[in-house]
């Protein structure tokens, strides 16, 4: 008897829809589809970045030059949640701030600091709010350091006048926190890289007002002096699938001969996997053979994906405009044809729709 194909639903976090091929061979079965899945790129980027040899890497090429300042045995983990509550005559805001990935110093030979902390935040899509956004986040940090040691000078009975009022004594001193953002996706970055960039100001006030940059990279090009072997690779493969003057065919022949050549760590496979929305085939990994060529036949099969659907939301947005639906009903069409959650549609809707 020879064995027959059967057709099935499964059930992946998108939903159901997608078929997988089951065989069967005297009622029972003979071959398992592949699990195939697709990493969430928040998960595998933070996993990624933790490790403190990468870290340190990464942040000595963006803010020292390659220089080996930040060492990875000084590098503590921290709790990346930075909650605190913002009272000002009665008016109280909650703020929730938490961050991708972070680190402190502690007691740095080379900078002649006690406690330095360090933040990494990673970025799929251009965000025109970045630099305020960066500011938050450390204000947030510096604003944890002020709450506890407020708490700890309460305990102090001997702080009176400006000291008592500000609950900060004149000889307390905060930590510096240093914020890296690395964005991953093809376009180039075209938002702003400080807040100055963020404001209608006129030039003779651009002096007057206080300006907050932050530290950018682009993963698509850059020109970072890494030493970590893996984060050469990395970057080095991305740099390969996000070139857009590569057809899909030339970026994933030039990107298996670069990861088979330079014997690319399984970690770094899934991290580009994560960072280009990629499914990736976990059975190949285990075995160890054909992994690259899997992997990026799926990246040209997103991408191939993903345009269409793109096309597709464009032609719903212009559509639905053109014949005068509300922005709900467009919404509400765009996550049925293209079975999207409402923040995908939301961003379609941004990108294509017309500005009122």
């Amino acid at each position: 008897m020879k064995p027959y194909a059967l057709i099935v639903l499964v059930r992946y976090e998108s939903g159901y829809g997608q078929q997988c091929p089951y065989l069967f061979e005297k009622g029972r079965v003979v071959f398992m589809p592949k699990n195939i899945q697709k990493l969430k790129p928040d998960t595998v980027l933070k996993n990624y970045w933790n490790d403190k040899g990468r870290f340190a890497d990464l942040f000595n090429a963006v803010l020292f030059q390659g220089e080996s300042v930040l060492r990875p045995e000084e590098l503590e983990e921290a709790d990346t949640e930075e909650s605190t509550i913002l009272v000002n005559r009665g008016y109280a805001e909650s703020i929730q701030a938490s961050r991708d990935v972070i680190k402190i110093q502690k007691k740095s030979t080379a900078l002649g600091a006690n406690f330095v902390m360090y933040g990494l935040e990673n970025q799929e899509r251009i965000h025109y709010a970045m630099p305020m956004r960066v500011m938050g986040l450390d204000y947030a940090a510096y604003k944890k350091q002020y709450d506890s040691q407020a708490k700890k000078n309460r305990k102090h009975t001997e702080i009176d006048g400006d000291e008592y009022l500000s609950k900060m004594r004149k000889t307390d001193k905060l930590s510096p926190v240093i914020t890296v953002v690395v964005y991953y996706g093809e376009k180039p970055w075209d938002a702003a890289v400080s807040l100055h960039g963020m404001l209608d100001i006129p030039p003779r006030l651009a002096g007057l007002v206080s300006d907050y940059k932050m530290n950018l990279v682009e993963a698509r090009k850059n020109d970072l002096a890494l030493h970590n072997t893996n984060n050469i690779d990395l970057f080095q493969l991305l740099e390969i699938i996000m070139n857009q003057n590569l057809s899909r065919q030339e970026a994933r022949e030039q990107a298996i001969v670069y990861a088979d050549s330079h014997k690319v760590d399984k970690s770094v496979i899934m991290t580009v996997a994560g960072a280009t929305n990629s499914r990736i085939d976990y059975n190949a990994f285990e075995k160890g053979d054909g992994r690259m060529c899997t992997l990026f036949e799926e990246i040209a099969k997103e991408n191939e994906n993903r345009g269409r659907q793109e096309g597709e939301a464009r032609q719903i947005v212009e559509m639905g405009q053109e014949f005068g639906l509300p922005k709900s009903d467009i919404l509400l069409r765009l996550q049925k044809k293209l079975n999207v959650p409402e923040e995908a549609a939301q961003a379609y809707m941004e990108m294509y729709g017309k500005k009122q």
